[in-house]
């Protein structure tokens, strides 16, 4: 898991040399199962509260240590941490959930307060498609929250709950889940700074589990006048990030030349294909760190209200020239590694073909510097010329990285060492940090004092970044790909691969190369190599090493920002190195692939 986003007071600005224990272990997860306990840790928790500061975020590593703090004044042990945190979190955020009118609310419910045996309901893309039989609470929950106005959603899915968030339609969740399920929500939760309310279920056995019903629709039931205190929410920042995105937004920033053509004008089908992929899935981080980093020099009006804040129509379109920048590179890896979808859908060079395909990327570049260089009269000559040679730099550090990974890929000999693969991250993944946070630096004013820090702090977060994809190939989650090992199939020069070279016997090294030289036949063939190479890989430990690796280049980025000032902007740089060095579940070996695979 992730520290801090940022200080909540002056006693916590320095980060901690180390960190606690994670709370993915079972130690952390139990929830009271007397009802008085559990009565008392909320009185308890309700009393603290009243002396916290609600003006700032609440973070991971400040949620844990007042929750140690309720626990030892009643006499608890750590076991209950977890349950305690969110006790903590509900109360922090339960009078400002209340202020916001029911139609603007989620309500979030778990498929295992179902019915088992009896549950006639379907599964959709949402989730349980509930048919309010009477059969479970979760009908129940349903109805009196959709009589209130709420929006409903059966599902334990946290992507697809940011993702309704940040298109805007809803303010604020009031869920129900198990232990497990909200320890993973609680970094993206807490720094989003999404105001919630969780009821923990009584038991993580996913099937036919209980709550505390009256505990439920008491949250469902809150309602009072806005509270005189608001929290700082980066949430109006990424809404305004996914807004310049849809449709008439983006076509009022960046006219369509052509639309006024006939449809069967190809100049017209091509633009539409370019537009129509700029604006299709993806985070949109990008875009988000150039307007989040404008708006921390500013003073920081966006963090804390969407009323009456807008930002400089020629500061959207430098954000969306990033993203353009962002979906050109991803054009142009898809032809050169020949994937075959991207967002859910085919790729580009599979519906339309490779020429078009990369026609559509060397569009896509040629908009983004447009979308800078025409609003030079409003940025001013010297911030344009700036922003647009930090473009630039950027692009050609990119084609050097993708370029050395290529060299690499098709060479003979692929030996490849640790700094071999760091240098290779350090060009491919950096830059875009670095040209996304340098834009919204220079939006706001010089950028001379910023430029070396934003240099160092993006390649730190950079590289950590994509040793943490690196793991999730072997991991498998909604943001990477769904099956495991495809860089070792697609021959990719990974830390992984080099830490598992430098570490294994000659024989293991040998067999290794051997093994990632080799073109399968057919799926079994796949299966079989990507199993042995993640058996070498648990050999060399590279998973444990890779992991300490995040932790160095993680360290190393809170220290740059430790020393930034103003205020605003070192917060941002705290959570920018939280949200996007998000750790997954490191991969660990099963018994039968020890015994299967080690003999």
């Amino acid at each position: 898991m992730t520290t801090a986003v940022a200080p909540e007071t002056e006693a916590t600005t320095e980060r901690a040399p180390t960190k606690p224990p994670k709370l993915n272990s079972a130690a952390f997860k139990e929830v009271p199962q007397a009802r008085e306990v559990r009565d008392a840790i909320r009185t308890a928790v309700h009393q603290f509260c009243k002396s916290v500061d609600k003006s700032k975020p609440l973070t991971k590593e400040s949620t844990r240590e007042m929750a140690e703090t309720v626990l030892k004044s009643l006499g608890l042990g750590e076991s209950m941490l977890g349950f305690t945190m969110v006790m903590l979190t509900n109360e922090f955020w339960r009078d400002q959930v209340a202020a916001i009118p029911f139609h603007r609310r989620l309500m979030l419910l778990p498929h295992c307060l179902k019915n088992a045996e009896g549950c006639p309901a379907d599964y959709d893309e949402f989730g349980l498609d509930c048919k309010k039989c009477g059969a479970c609470e979760v009908g129940d929950f349903r109805t009196k929250a959709e009589q209130l106005g709420y929006k409903v959603l059966v599902s334990e899915g946290t992507p697809i709950v940011l993702k309704i968030i940040v298109s805007g339609h809803i303010d604020a969740i009031v869920g129900v889940a198990c232990l497990n399920v909200l320890e993973k929500a609680f970094d993206k939760v807490l720094l989003a700074g999404i105001p919630c309310i969780a009821t923990p279920l009584l038991s993580s056995n996913c099937k036919n589990t209980s709550v505390d019903n009256d505990w439920v629709f008491e949250s469902i039931d809150l309602h009072t006048p806005p509270p005189g205190t608001k929290t700082k929410t980066y949430m109006h920042l990424m809404r305004a990030a996914n807004a310049m995105f849809e449709e008439p937004e983006l076509s009022r920033l960046v006219p369509r030349p052509r639309a006024g053509s006939p449809e069967t004008d190809p100049l017209r089908k091509h633009e539409s294909i370019a537009y129509d992929f700029l604006a299709r899935g993806g985070k949109r981080s990008r875009p988000f760190i150039t307007l989040a980093a404008y708006d921390a020099l500013k003073g920081a009006p966006g963090t804390l209200s969407e009323e009456g804040w807008e930002l400089p129509d020629a500061v959207k379109r430098a954000a969306l020239a990033i993203e353009s920048f962002h979906k050109a590179s991803l054009v142009h890896d898809d032809i050169e590694d020949d994937d075959a979808y991207r967002y859910g859908q085919e790729t580009l060079h599979r519906i339309h073909g490779v020429g078009t395909a990369i026609n559509i990327g060397d569009y896509l570049i040629g908009f983004g510097y447009r979308c800078v260089s025409r609003d030079r009269k409003a940025l001013g000559a010297e911030p344009t010329a700036d922003i647009l040679d930090k473009l630039a730099d950027a692009h050609i550090k990119l084609s050097e990285g993708q370029g050395a990974e290529l060299l690499w890929r098709d060479a003979k000999d692929k030996a490849l060492t640790t700094l071999d693969a760091l240098k290779i991250y350090a060009l491919k993944t950096s830059p875009a940090f670095e040209a996304a946070l340098y834009t919204g630096v220079r939006l706001a004013g010089e950028a001379a004092q910023y430029e070396k820090m934003i240099a160092d702090f993006s390649r730190n977060v950079g590289v950590a970044f994509q040793i943490l994809n690196d793991i999730k190939d072997w991991t498998g989650d909604e943001d990477n790909k769904l099956v495991s090992g495809q860089d070792v199939l697609a021959a990719r020069p990974t830390l992984l691969l080099a830490l598992a070279l430098e570490g294994l016997s000659p024989a293991q090294r040998e067999e290794l190369l051997h093994l990632i030289s080799q073109s399968p036949a057919a799926d079994a063939d796949s299966n079989e190599i990507v199993a042995r190479v993640r058996h070498l890989y648990f050999t060399a430990k590279v998973f444990e090493k890779a992991d300490k690796l995040v932790d160095k280049f993680q360290a190393k980025a809170e220290a740059l920002a430790d020393e930034v000032e103003p205020t605003e902007l070192r917060e941002l740089l705290y959570y920018l190195v939280d949200s996007v060095l998000e750790k997954p579940e490191l991969p660990r070996q099963s018994v039968v692939e020890f015994v299967e695979l080690g003999r």
